[in-house]
């Protein structure tokens, strides 16, 4: 993995510079927003993006752990507002290559930036990776635009429209409810925003004329025709895996699935017997139950190359950039990093990942070295479940 201070994000370790730009496409609620990480040339006036983007996602964590926000967010603002992350801000896309492409969904309480080490080090190996930000009331925050209109004085009967933000909150289970109702109805936005997302990725691809909502110095037509739509998959953490799961269900485009520690409870039962592509579980030792291992386990009997392994030493946020942000005492409150140091973790999940798609999207020969990682063989894994598991 590359380099960083005792706390930060680790830089990329592929042959390949990252960029970053964000991406919303239509202003309201039914549109996609997203993070695009990508292989980027050099630019020496680039700037490196804070990893929080805006001071309200500190309300929106502060919010989504049941913290008191005007005690936590100063605080959440002091502990990660400094951090950027490791990437050339819409620095040019690299030139002369075609890039598979990866939609990434998020966990539970996360946003579109929680994943930047997973993300950028994907990118740095080639990969065009969109991280999204659902707005399924999933996301411990986030926003979209809605369409204001005041009466203009000059012309009094002319409306003067402009874009307003509209925030989206965090929903909590109320007691009443049943949580797997519930669950269920966000996982399903949740795919069908990953293939919102697909949608526009391949307009972007087409050359077809695109608005990104955002204010953005990125060249969103320097996409055209580079994006190979042959070769797509989507990957997710958590609530994330299970999204990417069910992704793989909606649309025939996306291939294969990753699920890292993929929380399988909001799956309605019937939906296990449909899906005969291949997905690959990266598993940490600490978060499955035996009832989510059953569930995974269901999937192998329609697809032969459906995998499972799991990383010794992690722990469930081993997957997410807070392994990397919180310092080590810290972490034994919040539990964000296990026995295995952080880059190692990152090391097996990406090269896995990358491993594992090219058997099913052929990127790269050179990711066949890494295949024993996909049947478990190597320090620090074991083929199969965790070790121990819960019976929750």
């Amino acid at each position: 993995m590359g380099n960083r201070s005792s706390l930060g994000l680790p830089t990329g370790s592929g042959p390949h510079l990252v960029g970053c730009a964000d991406i919303m496409a239509d202003h309201t609620r039914k549109g996609t927003f997203f993070r695009l990480y990508y292989p980027c040339q050099a630019a020496e006036d680039s700037e490196q993006p804070l990893w929080i983007p805006r001071s309200e996602y500190c309300n929106g964590l502060a919010d989504y752990m049941n913290l008191n926000k005007n005690w936590f967010t100063p605080l959440l603002k002091l502990t990660f507002g400094s951090f950027q992350v490791p990437v050339r801000w819409c620095a040019p896309v690299v030139p002369g290559l075609k890039f598979p492409l990866l939609i990434f969904s998020h966990g539970l309480g996360a946003f579109r930036t929680v994943y930047a080490a997973v993300c950028l080090e994907m990118a740095s190996h080639g990969f065009l990776v969109a991280a999204l930000e659902h707005r399924d009331c999933s996301a411990s925050i986030t926003y979209h635009y809605k369409e204001t209109s005041s009466l203009s004085t000059e012309d009094s009967v002319l409306p003067n429209c402009y874009l307003q933000e509209e925030w989206i909150n965090y929903r909590k289970i109320k007691q009443e409810e049943k949580e797997f109702k519930v669950r269920n109805l966000q996982l399903h936005q949740r795919a069908n925003e990953c293939v919102r997302a697909l949608n526009f990725v391949n307009k972007i691809n087409d050359g077809r004329s695109i608005v990104n909502v955002m204010k953005s110095d990125f060249d969103i037509e320097s996409l055209k025709n580079r994006v190979d739509m042959e070769k797509v998959g989507v990957i997710g953490h958590s609530f994330g895996g299970a999204t990417s799961l069910l992704a793989l269900l909606k649309d025939d485009r996306f291939r294969c699935a990753i699920a890292l520690d993929a929380w399988m409870f909001p799956i309605e039962n019937n939906l296990y017997f449909q899906m005969r592509k291949p997905a690959f579980f990266i598993n940490t030792e600490t978060f499955q139950t035996t009832d989510s291992i059953a569930k995974m386990k269901k999937l192998f009997q329609n697809n032969k190359e459906t995998k499972m392994i799991t990383i010794l030493g992690t722990v469930h946020q081993s997957h997410s950039d807070f392994t990397f942000l919180i310092s080590p005492w810290l972490s034994r409150i919040y539990e964000t990093r296990g026995k295995l140091q952080p880059e190692r973790a990152l090391e097996i999940t990406a090269r896995a990942a990358m491993a594992f798609l090219n058997r099913h999207l052929d990127i790269n020969e050179e990711f066949n070295s890494w295949g024993n990682l996909v049947e478990g063989k190597g320090t620090d894994i074991i083929p199969d479940a965790p070790p121990v598991l819960s019976n929750l």
